[in-house]
Parts: C-alpha cells; structure tokens; sequence
C-alpha cells in the first residue's frame, strides 16, 4: 500500500483519560519499562534499561532544551494576549535569537488574537540583567498554514538578552493534552538531564527517564553515547485532521548534528547496533540517511521533504549516505550540519539507520504512533493492549518502551 492511502483511523486505541500521566515520578527512572524484541514482550523499570542494550552499542541521545516559550500580555482593556514562541525569524539562527540585544523576530503563535488587531503589547520585567521595558509587535497580517505569525519583539535595556526575558516572564508550554497550567517543578521534570541547545517547545520525553546516574551505569557497559539536536516543534502535538496521512501536511523541524557524530555513525554503521532515544531522534538519524542520498543524487537543498522516504529512490549504505555528510561538511568548510526535515515515518518505511528505540506511549491517531508502528509492525496494538491491562502510564509524563527492529 501506498503510506499517503493510509487511514488514520486504523491507527486509533481507546484512552482513558486517567491513563494519561499528569506528573512523572519522583525518581525519575523508577517508571516502567515495556521491552518489546519482535518476538516476546516483558516488564521492566527503567533503571533496567541498561542490561537490555544490545552489546557494543551507541545510543543517541537529543539535547535539545525547552524554551520558556510561553508569553502573557495584558493589554489596557483588560484583555489577555499570549504569545507562544515557534522558532526564530529574524535572525533565524536560534543561537543568535536567543543571545539578540533590543530586537529579535519569531514564528508565533497568538492566542486572543482576535483581541489584537493593531498596537503595541507592552510588559515592564526585571531579568538577571537588570530592569526592561518589552513590547511586542505584529509586523504584517500574513498567517501561515500552521497559524503562526510573525512578532517583533523590542526592550530598551541592550544588557539583556531574549533568553534573558523568556527565563524571566516566559512558561514552559507542557503539552494541551495535559489540561492543566505549567508549574514550578514543570521547569525541571519536562527537561531532560542531558539538555543543553535552547530551541524546543516540546521536549523530547522518551528523554525524561534518564538520571546521570543511569547513564554512567550505561557508559559502564561500553554502549558510546552521542548527541544529537532536534528542535521540537508544536506540530508534534497537532493531531491528523484529514482521513488519509496523504493529507496531512508534516511541520519542518530544525536539526544539528557535529561532524564528528556523523562521523561516528558512519563507522558504526552495519557493524554496531544504533539505538535512539526518542522519536525526535529517530527522525534525526533516518534524515541524515536521505539528506546523505540527496547530496549523492544532487539534489539536497537544505530540508528532507516529507515524502521523499518513499517511492523509487536509490539505495546507497548507510556507510555511504553518512559519508557523502562528512564529505560535503568538509567542502565546506562546516563542522556542524544544519538542516530541516519534514520526514514522515509511517508504515511502509525502511529504517536504515535505527536497529533499536527507547519511546514513550504515544497517542491515539497521531503521526508518532505511525513512526513506532514502521518500527514493529502491526503488533503495536498488542503492545498497547499489553501496556494499558498493565497498568502503564501513558504519553509525556507517562511509562517507556524499549523497541528491538526486527531485520528484514
């Protein structure tokens, strides 16, 4: 079957909302563990994760960090604006954004827009770096398909910076399926201890049940752990709309992985078994295959396009795509590729770089349940029936799984 003629219901699952983990646990790796080999599912805690790792692995891990991405205003009349910070515009880098004196522009999206229509937004805030005056402006009435805006963002004090003001006044946009407003611990549990690169607003949850302590204990164990980055983006939370995922239109996320990761995993490649954490990495890794086949071919021009996983594409290693990476980093003199992807995974995918996952429960109908089913094939729904007669909690804050890929 052609994955655009996929149905979206075919990938539903009932969920009680009391399933749905409103806080993780105190210990952060005292959650339960589903391992799941092709064959055989069993029960875990998470702190058993390390004897389940295949022998000589390297595990890669996202350090994206999420952004107080959450801005309230009060206008004059009363009314209640919030702005919710999508990615940089202006300048795009998000390392720039986030470092910009008096002026920066983002993607935005704005709630009770319909209650500013024109006119400055204005908050008085004391940062780190003293006292400032911001405003917020919107500089032209273009909406885009993700309903997003762009919004200018000014302050009068040049020793503060905008990651200055977001720590200062901004909130952590915990995900809506929550139903509930951020809190203070939200600024510590929804970060994992690994984040370094400021830009998500998301984060990536698979993450959430790692301590240092259980990742020295996975080091011990010879397993090579990398980084990689992924911004996560809102779109992760939007739902499929449209009765066939043919029609449903995947947000870009930006990524970052270092030369000598790629590097790395060009080595590693057929030789040692690649695990991800994470669906945010998952995407990562099976991108940089196809950004590797496109620069091949001739044809990368700085974002993997949604559909290009499917059809009749060429079929270099993964040692090959990885390689044609480093090569065209070197030409250039780069040490970091930068890119997007809009890669949708969903059954009927070839992963070429992922042998093994550690995920969270995904929820119903959406494009990551899609992803985990490529993965394992149609024994999702036993894995979830398996999952919810176990008592498991389930999405963000919920219980992990641990996901073997069987060869083909």
């Amino acid at each position: 079957m052609d994955p655009r003629e996929i149905r979206i219901e075919d990938y539903n699952y009932p969920l009680p909302g009391e399933r749905i983990a409103q806080h993780p646990l105190a210990v952060r790796d005292s959650c339960k563990l589903l391992a799941y080999d092709g064959a055989d599912i069993s029960d875990h805690i998470f702190s058993e994760l390390p004897e389940l790792l295949p022998d000589n692995a390297v595990m890669v891990c996202n350090n994206t960090r999420v952004i107080n991405a959450r801005l309230r205003f009060s206008k004059s009349t009363g009314a209640q604006i919030e702005i919710f910070c999508l990615e940089p515009a202006e300048p795009a880098d998000y390392a720039q954004a986030f470092a910009a004196r008096s002026e920066c522009t983002w993607h935005c999206l704005v709630g009770n827009a319909k209650k500013w229509k024109e006119g400055q937004l204005q908050k008085e805030l004391e940062t780190a770096a003293g006292p400032t005056v911001l405003t917020a402006e919107r500089t032209d009435d273009v909406v885009a398909p993700d309903k997003s805006r762009k919004i200018t963002f000014r302050w009068d004090n040049a020793d503060v910076t905008f990651s200055d003001i977001i720590a200062a006044i901004g909130e952590i946009p915990i995900p809506p399926y929550l139903n509930r407003s951020s809190e203070e611990a939200d600024k510590s549990d929804y970060q994992t201890v690994y984040s370094v690169i400021e830009g998500s607003v998301a984060a990536p949850t698979a993450g959430l049940h790692f301590t240092p302590e259980l990742m020295a204990k996975i080091a011990a164990r010879g397993v090579d752990i990398e980084e990689v980055t992924l911004h996560v983006g809102a779109g992760t939370f939007r739902p499929v709309k449209s009765d066939t995922i043919g029609e449903h239109d995947m947000h870009s996320e930006f990524i970052a992985v270092p030369r000598a990761v790629i590097a790395s995993l060009a080595d590693a490649a057929g030789k040692r078994p690649v695990v991800a954490v994470g669906t945010t990495s998952v995407r990562t890794l099976e991108s940089l295959w196809h950004i590797g086949r496109l620069i091949l071919e001739g044809l990368w021009n700085g974002e993997v396009p949604q559909w290009t996983a499917y059809g009749n594409i060429s079929e270099p290693t993964a040692t090959e795509a990885l390689k044609a990476i480093v090569d065209y980093l070197d030409n250039r003199g780069d040490d970091t590729l930068l890119a997007h992807t809009r890669i949708i995974i969903a059954p009927g995918y070839k992963y070429r770089i992922v042998d093994a996952m550690v995920t969270n429960f995904h929820q119903p109908q959406s494009t990551l349940l899609l992803l985990v089913s490529a993965f394992i094939g149609d024994t999702w729904r036993e894995v979830y029936d398996h999952a919810l007669a176990g008592g498991y909690r389930f999405l963000s804050y919920g219980d992990s799984c641990f996901f073997c890929r069987v060869r083909e």
